[in-house]
């Protein structure tokens, strides 16, 4: 614990040197990286030793602000999401140093690396505090460094809105949080974690309906999820992967700490939480497949993830609430492990991208192609992510989905037929977002390294240096090693799982079809595929050794002379899919077909806005702008009377306060 609080305290202190040296970008970012880095290596050792069975810390000190001690504390839940949180940090501040390089101009590098420490510094205290009024004062933190990130290139019009869409979305949530709080302090008289227990069942499900919102505004629940798709493209990619692969997982996290202090869950909070993953995951890989921005499209895939997530919490609620102690393991373990897997194969992505970006000046995915050429690394390391994500093996997105679809299997065998619906739907919208999920990645890697380069920048490109080849490099191995070794990925999550389903750690995954036996039959296939694998390559390299290789083209259908415009652009190759998805999409087709044998200018693209965000919350926020906008009389721009406006709202609290005496 002591060493956690030291690592938020370097950070803070290498983030302050990193601004005061911001004209001298370079000594600035060696300030930021180094303290990211040096706070990661503190933090991980207390994580891991919580993890390895080690007990659980706590401090309180006593502070003058109301409402409870300056508590903290790690238990396993906290350290789950700790690990990802300080592993990701510090390769995305290695990738940074040189994907900022075009941008050393000016103090903007100097003020980045701040609130990069600042934002690391203030999910760490989010996922170590135990008292509501830090807690918030922590998650509000986090929520302006990260908008200050995001509005890094503000010159950009698209880059000021996505930042301003970020900063509304979520302090609306944070409204949210502050009532659930209050809900809370006042049924409990305190605000430490400790001292919240027993609800009302009306308080618990006031406060878990204000959770829902408050942490699904920043987890990205649908429809919560508008800032996602426009903040996230518009960061610098290493903070992107900040963001989605760590950031958005303290609402998950707040949810997770939540269930633990509400009592003993209700079926309907599990029936809600499945019914938001399905919603999520489904319609966020559906949107995911109409982009043609890649980072916008990986932004749509943590939509997507983040219902994964929420449909194995729902399983895992489920199971308390009825009894099955097995099953309940499965979906929180399940939920658990993908959000560590999510965190390792989004970030990975997010680079991936971030390095076709800074080699080819766009994220335009029609205006890319063969990169894998000219980019072998950055394409391999992206393929090891595409595989991932789309929870194929033997890698470790499907570890974590299959214990989710294990445990809504068991259930679906030993509940009645209309208990059984919620883990049916579970099962079904998971293997519709794998199969969405493999489509769209074969659309996004088919078209950006595959093929032949569309434009001249993509002709030029090449791999990045070494300080951004390498973390992805690091990911891409994570992901494989969890994959390889999930029995032993498994294991690590079971004292996390203990806390949330209160059974002994020595009986967690036990039952029927031991799951940790299972995971280590499916592991020695895996092993056994690597190996085939490795043997055919090995056998390639001898028959082609010491023999010269000739490149040419291949059966080209009679076309002499083959151009980049005869293949499948974004919009052609998942037209199929957005069709199936147009009662929800309301895609806009635009299209000039070929006339006559000799045809001119033919073309077909296609636009998908999100439908939440421009027919909910724009039309809603345009109105209240309106209304707002009335009361502009009272704007005089006079000192005087904005003292007089304070005081008498001051004795207005006074004369309240005053009645409830």
């Amino acid at each position: 614990m002591t060493l956690l609080v030291v690592a938020c305290g370097l950070l803070l202190l290498t983030g302050l040197g990193a601004l005061l040296l911001q004209r001298r970008p370079r000594g600035a970012a060696v300030f930021g990286v180094s303290g990211t880095v040096a706070a990661a290596m503190l933090g991980l050792y207390p994580c891991l030793r919580v993890l390895l069975g080690g007990s659980a810390e706590l401090m309180c000190l006593p502070w003058p602000v109301p409402g409870g001690a300056f508590a903290v504390g790690l238990d396993a839940v906290s350290a789950v999401f700790l690990i990802p949180v300080l592993f990701v940090a510090a390769l995305s501040a290695i990738y940074g140093v040189e994907y900022l390089q075009p941008f050393r101009e000016g103090p903007a590098a100097g003020r980045s690396w701040f609130y990069y420490n600042v934002l690391v510094a203030s999910m760490v205290m989010v996922l170590l505090a135990r008292n509501g009024l830090l807690f918030l004062m922590a998650w509000e933190c986090m929520s302006l460094a990260s908008f200050f990130l995001v509005m890094y290139e503000s010159e950009k019009p698209g880059v000021r809105e996505a930042g301003w869409v970020y900063l509304v979305a979520t302090h609306l949530g944070t409204a949210c949080l502050v009532a659930m709080f209050v809900l809370l302090g006042r049924e409990a008289g305190s605000l430490d974690f400790g001292r919240i227990g027993a609800l009302p069942p009306a308080v618990a499900a006031a406060a878990f309906c204000l959770a829902i919102i408050g942490f699904g505004t920043k987890a990205g629940f649908v429809p919560l999820h508008v800032w996602l798709p426009e903040a996230h493209p518009a960061a610098p990619s290493h903070v992107s992967a900040l963001l989605s692969g760590v950031m958005i997982k303290t609402g998950i996290y707040g949810l997770v700490r939540m269930l633990m202090l509400l009592g003993p869950p209700r079926t309907e909070w599990g029936w809600v939480l499945i019914g938001i993953g399905l919603t999520s995951g489904i319609l966020g890989v559906a949107y995911a497949l109409a982009q043609h921005d890649l980072k916008r499209l990986l932004a749509y895939h943590s939509v997507e993830n983040i219902g994964i997530i929420a449909l194995g919490l729902g399983v895992g609620v489920l199971g308390l609430s009825t009894g099955h102690p097995l099953i309940a393991q499965l979906g929180f373990g399940g939920a658990l492990l993908h959000v560590v897997n999510h965190a390792l194969f989004k970030s990975l992505l997010f680079l991936g991208a971030g390095a076709v970006v800074h080699a080819t000046g766009t994220r335009d995915i029609d205006h890319l192609g063969g990169l894998a050429k000219v980019m072998p690394w950055t394409a391999a390391a992206f393929f090891v992510g595409a595989v991932a994500i789309s929870g194929l093996p033997p890698l470790n997105g499907f570890v974590s989905e299959f214990l989710v679809y294990y445990g809504s299997f068991l259930s679906c065998l030993e509940s009645g037929a209309r208990a059984a619906l919620p883990f049916i739907g579970a099962i079904v919208g998971l293997a519709l977002i794998g199969g969405l999920a493999s489509a769209c990645f074969a659309k996004a890697f088919g078209i950006v390294f595959l093929g032949e380069p569309r434009t001249e920048q993509g002709r030029s490109a090449h791999d990045p240096g070494w300080t951004m080849r390498l973390p992805m490099l690091i990911l891409a191995m994570a992901c494989g090693a969890i994959g390889l070794g999930a029995p032993w990925a498994v294991r690590a999550m079971r004292p996390a799982v203990a806390l949330l389903t209160h059974e002994p750690t020595a009986i967690i995954f036990t039952g029927t079809g031991n799951v940790l036996d299972l995971l280590g039959g499916l592991t020695e296939c895996f092993w056994a595929l690597v190996g085939l694998v490795g043997i055919l390559g090995l056998g390639r390299w001898v028959l082609l050794r010491g023999r010269v290789v000739r490149q040419g083209l291949t059966w080209d259908c009679g076309y002499a002379v083959p151009s980049p415009r005869m293949q499948y652009t974004a919009s052609s190759f998942a037209q199929w899919f957005v069709d199936w998805f147009r009662w929800a999409l309301r895609t806009e087709h635009h299209r000039s077909l070929p006339q006559g044998v000799f045809s001119g200018t033919a073309f077909m693209n296609t636009e998908t806005e999100d439908g939440f965000h421009e027919g909910l919350f724009r039309p809603v926020f345009e109105r209240a702008r309106w209304a707002f906008s009335k009361l502009r009389w009272i704007q005089h721009g006079q000192l005087q009377l904005y003292v007089l406006y304070i005081a008498l709202t001051l004795v207005l609290l006074l004369i309240w306060y005053a009645s409830h005496l």
